[in-house]
């Protein structure tokens, strides 16, 4: 339904706009039919409904989060959310079924625990594991992690100026979203508690969505 409203927009806009030129090169404007020229209202009513048109038609205009450092506003490139985030049944290399989180590409901007070192080791972040004074509890693990995302502060190595916010946080499973200042690109990270892959042991995930380079931001955020 939004995609909807946002076409809408466009072409209502469009059409104000091709209506105020068309009205002001007919023949039958009367400032033609009478010798006239055109006011400068009119030429800034065509103008201002070209830019609203372009404007909404342009990439998605983001501002951040509520916890960013500063506002820029300029077109952002957010990139569409993968599909198939969080823990589900995968392939690794050989064919081989395993329960874990999302493959990294080919690209050097994701990180992730539940694949094989050896079969990706460029892409490989060992797991989190909590402190023995949360015992065999994961609630108590996970409260804690959580408060320890929420205290991140943006901006910090130069990087996530534009905010975070955790979307979800479930049993076992936080997700969250950071997004760069100027550019608005969002990085999607993921902590899960599989079972399988070791006693006290948070697998985790950080990859960008567009691009191929990261700048060795998601390495920075995890360290």
């Amino acid at each position: 339904m939004k995609e909807f409203g946002r076409i809408l927009q466009v072409v209502v806009s469009l059409l104000i706009c091709v209506d105020l030129t068309l009205a002001l090169v007919s023949p039958n404007n009367n400032r033609y039919s009478e010798g006239g020229s055109v006011s400068r209202q009119d030429v800034f009513k065509a103008g201002f409904a070209t830019g609203f048109a372009l404007l909404i038609a342009s990439p998605e205009t983001a501002f951040g989060f509520d916890n960013k450092v500063a506002s820029f506003d300029r077109p952002k490139r957010k990139g569409p959310k993968p599909n198939d985030l969080g823990v589900m049944k995968r392939m690794d290399i050989v064919g081989e079924e395993y329960v874990g989180l999302k493959h990294c590409g080919a690209a050097p901007n994701c990180f992730v625990s539940t694949d094989d070192a050896e079969d990706d080791p460029d892409h490989y972040v060992p797991s989190w594991q909590w402190p023995e004074e949360y015992g065999d509890d994961p609630e108590k693990a996970f409260a804690q992690l959580s408060t320890t995302i929420n205290a991140y502060k943006p901006g910090q190595s130069n990087i996530d100026g534009g905010g975070f916010k955790i979307i979800a946080n479930e049993k076992g499973y936080i997700y969250t979203q950071f997004q760069s200042l100027k550019n608005g690109y969002i990085d999607d990270v993921e902590f899960a508690l599989i079972e399988g892959f070791g006693k006290r042991k948070v697998q985790l995930r950080s990859s960008s969505r567009i691009g191929y380079l990261d700048f060795g931001v998601n390495s920075k955020r995890l360290n």
